[in-house]
């Protein structure tokens, strides 16, 4: 499975979750619309978030959803995920090639032209593109790169890209334009009231250009 569809993009906040479960949150948004599933946990232990993933896993399965794991190599392995989203500083994309085989979808984090121009594109199926503006679920994210360099990103990428890092609905319609192939979203789908409304209508305004 390569190349997935990035049009709305969940990545996980498993504290803003809580009020309805991880699992049920993340169904609630596939059944709105979201295309991709990223579990994303910086403070559990391998063990908790591999158990995480494989009821993930199991609850996608037939869905058409991939499930991608955020950073953690072994974690992707034991869960049988569908892929690896690293970090300029996570898991080495070759690595991450070597271990998950040609099917897996792997994406990698990129801030800057710099990043872009030296990203190894053979071993990827994406980029995340941000972040676009600053976001308290991720604290020591990079400078925000705003639509103007979000759009400089984009145009020079080889690969899908999607854009991440602060994005609400009323964004969705500024980001489509900048050529991006889809918005990765937290805090606008975990932690609302109805995840699966919210989900339906990030990709209304997606749709509205």
């Amino acid at each position: 499975m390569r190349r997935p569809d990035l049009t709305l993009y969940l990545v996980t906040d498993t504290e803003l979750c809580q009020a309805y479960g991880l699992e049920h949150t993340v169904m609630a948004a596939v059944k709105g619309g979201v295309t991709v599933v990223q579990l994303r946990n910086k403070q559990a232990g391998d063990e908790k978030m591999i158990d995480q993933a494989k009821r993930l896993k199991a609850a996608l399965s037939g869905t058409g959803v991939p499930l991608i794991i955020n950073d953690r190599l072994n974690v992707a392995l034991a869960s049988g995920a569908d892929g690896l989203h690293v970090g300029q500083s996570d898991t080495a994309a070759l690595e991450a090639r070597a271990a998950l085989g040609p099917e897996a979808i792997i994406g990698l984090s990129i801030n800057t032209p710099e990043q872009l121009a030296k990203a190894p594109i053979e071993l990827l199926d994406y980029l995340g593109l941000g972040p676009v503006f600053a976001t308290p679920s991720k604290r020591d994210h990079a400078q925000p790169l705003g639509f103007a360099g979000l759009a400089t990103l984009a145009e020079a990428s080889p690969l899908p890209c999607v854009a991440i890092g602060g994005l609400k609905t009323q964004h969705m319609r500024d980001v489509r334009q900048t050529g991006v192939n889809g918005a990765a979203l937290v805090s606008a789908i975990c932690g609302q009231p109805d995840p699966e409304a919210s989900a339906r209508q990030l990709l209304k305004h997606w749709g509205a250009v």
